[in-house]
């Protein structure tokens, strides 16, 4: 029985159920050769996708050991995991010491020991949170406490954030020509993808060297975003622009496993292990988690014959979405944004995205990563995941994102991918990045309603109770939603309830199951035979 199947039926034994999935999952694999995917990637682009992939999911459901470096030198006395952060651990090597500065843990040997909910690579219970310190407070009161994401589909979040960076750097780039040219201030309104980021004015100066004009930029209008107008989606702070930056400051964290591309051939955990992730390895994982299976709808299975649901509930689904509109929940929650070039490709070719200079001081290029045989694959097309035949006989990429008339991908993921001040209610106890302990990003409702408890914390246990601790820029959207009907309040945690994660794929004795299923029913209605065949993942309950 594949991981993957075990947890999701491991999932009603809780916390303890979990725990003795991840003691028996999968072995540790090889490391990942970055120059073999390169000349896969040379060879056939297809192939190496796939290849890349498949490493990934490896990796993704491997319980490393601590020969292969997980956990840390943690203190003195052997100790290598820790729930608890532990800065007073002060002595050389121990929890403090760590480079780069651990702010977590380690507490894990697996991804999927967190990422669990409602299947392997989902989100995690509160058992599960991350509990942090990053400025190595030592003070409880001061911990941050982040709740398990999921990791679905996530290139197309780096998709959107690339194309929404191209173009604010396209509009600062036209203000420099503009002010020099002309001689004189300007400003402009900075949008993307039609969300506003603010205002960006300049004024134009001379090089003291050279004597070339150039725009000395006023960057205080700018709003949402950094002021190198880079759009980072990845933490729950939207600290990392990069699948690949994220992924190698989690297991650093996580897991205690130090990739090769962060500290280079140092032992910066001193756990007595170097090489404990490759370059290959970060490809891998960034390539799987980019092209896992999309967050679907209830509404999306009914109308495909997956999933049934009465005419009332349709109704209420459809109403609820409509009220979410009228309260303005998707100003920031923007239903579908549309990726003009929906192809992901690791490494990025994007400005703010590649790194050619690793944080390890390493070239990306003399360490086998070349943006000239990258790894990519079509967010429309190319998902592994959730091939299903419809009752029309009609085969359906239910894991793709939807193709638009041009070529583009329509992505629903129910995000401006901009930041916003969300109240007291909703900030950290202390402000680590420097924009507000009270801060973040929108954050997506795609599977929103599989991933429950909900918020950054997982202080939510209920989605009404998540909806009640918006203020800020919010505030107005939730008294909208306060002042409702019993039933239109019910109608729009409807429409929540029906943005859902789920697994379509048969694995081993449910393909056998299939298998004696198709043959004997043979005269069985299409539509029904489908139905019974697919189970649907209903949503986590705290």
């Amino acid at each position: 029985m594949s991981v993957r199947k075990s947890l999701r039926r491991a999932a009603p034994l809780g916390l303890a159920g979990l725990l003795c999935i991840t003691a028996a999952s999968a072995e540790e694999p090889p490391k990942v050769n970055q120059e073999d995917l390169n000349a896969s990637a040379l060879k056939d682009p297809k192939a190496a996708f796939i290849e890349a992939f498949e490493a990934g999911d490896e990796l993704t459901e491997a319980t490393f050991t601590a020969k292969r470096g997980v956990g840390a030198k943690v203190s003195q006395d052997g100790k290598m995991f820790t729930r608890m952060p532990r800065a007073d651990l002060e002595l050389f090597g121990e929890w403090t010491t760590h480079l780069p500065e651990r702010e977590a843990g380690p507490v894990a040997q697996s991804c999927i020991s967190c990422h669990s909910a409602p299947y392997a690579n989902g989100a995690g219970p509160n058992p599960l949170n991350g509990i942090v310190d990053p400025l190595h407070t030592g003070d409880p009161s001061k911990y941050l406490h982040r709740n398990t994401p999921h990791l679905f589909a996530l290139g197309a979040v780096q998709r959107i954030a690339e194309e929404m960076t191209a173009e604010l750097l396209a509009q600062e780039e036209l203000l420099q020509k503009e002010v020099c040219t002309l001689g004189q201030d300007a400003s402009v309104d900075l949008t993307a993808k039609a969300i506003s980021f603010g205002t960006l004015s300049a004024t134009p100066e001379k090089d003291p060297l050279t004597g070339i004009c150039i725009a000395e930029y006023d960057r205080s209008g700018i709003e949402g975003v950094d002021e190198d107008l880079v759009v980072r989606m990845f933490g729950w702070k939207g600290s990392h622009a990069t699948l690949r930056a994220f992924t190698r400051h989690a297991a650093h964290n996580e897991l205690g496993m130090q990739a090769d591309e962060l500290v280079g051939n140092h032992d910066g955990d001193h756990d007595g292990v170097t090489g404990e992730l490759s370059v290959g390895d970060l490809t891998a994982l960034s390539i799987y988690m980019a092209a896992l299976e999309r967050p679907t709808s209830k509404l999306e299975l009914a109308k495909h014959g997956l999933m049934e649901l009465t005419a009332g509930e349709v109704l209420e689904i459809e109403r609820g979405e409509r009220l979410m509109t009228e309260a303005q929940c998707t100003t920031c929650h923007v239903p579908t944004l549309k990726i003009s070039t929906p192809i992901f490709s690791e490494p990025s070719l994007q400005a703010g995205f590649r790194e050619d200079i690793f944080p390890s001081g390493q070239k990306a290029i003399d360490s086998g990563l070349d943006g000239h045989a990258p790894i990519w694959f079509d967010l429309t097309e190319d998902s592994p995941n959730n091939h299903i035949v419809t009752a029309k006989g009609e085969t359906l990429n239910l894991g793709a994102f939807p193709k638009a008339g041009d070529g583009g991908a329509l992505v629903s993921w129910y995000s401006d991918f901009k930041r916003h001040e969300m109240g007291e209610d909703l900030a950290d106890p202390v402000d680590v990045h420097g924009f507000g302990a009270s801060v973040w990003p929108t954050a997506s409702l795609a599977g929103v309603g599989s991933t429950g408890p909900w918020l950054h914390d997982g202080n939510a246990t209920t989605l009404d109770e998540a909806i009640r601790t918006h203020g800020g820029e919010a505030e107005a959207s939730r008294l909208a939603y306060e002042a409702l009907g019993d039933k239109d309040r019910a109608a729009i945690i409807a429409f929540l309830e029906n943005l859902i994660i789920i697994d379509l794929d048969p694995e081993e004795e449910d393909e056998e199951n299939h298998a004696a299923a198709s043959q004997g029913a043979a005269s069985e209605d299409a539509s029904t035979r489908t139905a019974r065949l697919v189970t649907v993942l209903p949503p986590v309950k705290p």
